[in-house]
């Protein structure tokens, strides 16, 4: 097993080019099932949830290659509905695959999802949904059995929560449904905007993109001529990568970025008196003086990410004063407090609300990852710390940063992969 070993404290300087999202790229992978055409998808993330996925559908029966960022993918083979467990236990997001499926072949089986440790995240908005759009939905033996062999119909469906893959799933299969869609309570996140996108660009008649209600008029069972397109850039590193100037009193330029993707982490850095200078698809974060205490409530887009939380609260250790962080999305998205205090961090927790008190001497420890943002909060941590930290169990962070070590080690970071 592989594990990061970082010396620090670390001064950083130089460019960094950010890769597509992991968060968008999956649902996108999972939209061509709708498509009768070869795709072509640039700007893909090679990183391990979106090879599960692609291996997902290969097992499916569609045809993939993913090499140096370009997804060549054809669903026009798919001759099976079945997403086994082998698969789907690693990847929640393998949940998606179930609107395709339905809406394009009328019945599917799908595990129910394993995959990350930060907290419930049920299906039933997404099996709620596709029973109002006419589909008959078993739980047996750990499988949903999902059939609809007339098609799946046209619905008004309220979401009794904002669920971003639910908002995803349920789009899909409204794209192929028969008849005229309302989704009310949408998810407006970034990720689910490009995938409307796409859809309105391919000829579905969509509208309400970006806002909570959307309304689509399906195809009535046929499948579409999808056009190609490049994944958008992941917010997500993007924001770890402008807490990773921050946390070592660094400057450093981001490429291949969207700014406004990211108003609500740039606010609370300059809130901790950072600055942060944008251009169109550039971003140069210039460090504080002394790091502010800070207050953030994570919510959905366009409010605080929530997978950004454990990043900042890495960076808080470093901050004058008692900050607080409201986590309102997952209740159990703070395994990382114990690792960072490890570390010498200052962290109380009080259900949901972290407080830190800060500044912190931090001190390099053995640490271990607990999830995908944790292992980033840990590796932020490390490079302001004095001596060696060891990061375990990084399996976890290879699920969403693509070259993670490489890409801080070319901004001088003292960084190496090693074997446990």
């Amino acid at each position: 097993m592989d594990y990061l070993r970082i010396q620090g404290p670390t001064k950083l300087s130089g460019t960094v080019t950010i890769s597509g999202a992991k968060n968008a790229a999956l649902p996108l992978i999972t939209l061509a099932l709708l498509a009768h055409n070869p795709l072509k998808v640039t700007n893909m993330p090679e990183v391990a949830d979106i090879k599960t996925l692609l291996k997902l559908l290969q097992n499916l029966g569609a045809s993939c290659t993913l090499q140096d960022h370009v997804l060549n993918i054809d669903t026009s083979t798919v001759n099976h509905t079945m997403a086994n467990y082998d698969i789907v236990k690693t990847m929640r997001a393998s949940i998606l695959v179930l609107g395709p499926l339905l809406a394009r072949f009328g019945h599917c089986e799908v595990s129910l999802p394993g995959g990350c440790a930060i907290g419930q995240r049920p299906i039933d908005l997404h099996l709620k949904a596709m029973e109002a759009m006419g589909a008959t939905i078993t739980i047996h033996a750990g499988y949903v059995h999902a059939v609809a062999p007339k098609g799946l119909k046209g619905a008004h469906i309220i979401f009794d929560k904002i669920t971003v893959t639910g908002t995803a799933n349920v789009v899909m299969a409204a794209a192929l449904a028969h008849g005229k869609s309302v989704l009310v309570n949408c998810a407006k996140e970034p990720e689910v905007v490009q995938l409307c996108e796409i859809l309105r660009d391919s000829g579905i008649d969509i509208t309400g993109i970006g806002t909570s209600e959307i309304t689509i008029v399906g195809t009535g069972g046929k499948t579409i001529d999808m056009v190609d397109f490049e994944v958008i850039p992941d917010r997500i590193e993007a924001g770890t990568y402008l807490c990773a100037g921050a946390i070592t009193n660094s400057t450093i330029t981001l490429e291949r970025v969207r700014p406004d993707h990211l108003d609500a982490v740039t606010a609370k850095l300059e809130q901790m008196g950072c600055r942060v200078e944008c251009s169109a698809d550039t971003m140069t974060i210039h460090p504080a003086a002394q790091l502010k205490h800070v207050d953030i409530i994570t919510q959905e887009y366009p409010a605080f990410p929530t997978d950004m939380q454990a990043q900042f609260l890495a960076l808080a250790t470093l901050a004058k004063g008692a900050s607080s962080i409201d986590e309102r999305l997952f209740e159990n998205r703070f395994m990382h407090v114990s690792e960072l205090q490890r570390l010498g961090a200052d962290i109380k927790l009080s259900g949901h609300v972290a407080t830190v008190i800060g500044p912190c001497e931090l001190y390099g420890a053995d640490v271990m990852a607990t999830d995908l943002r944790a292992s980033s909060a840990l590796v932020l941590a490390a490079m302001a710390a004095e001596g060696t930290t060891n990061v375990h169990r990084i399996y976890h962070l290879d699920r969403g940063y693509e070259n993670l070590e490489q890409k801080l080690r070319a901004l001088g970071a003292k960084i190496e992969r090693l074997k446990e």
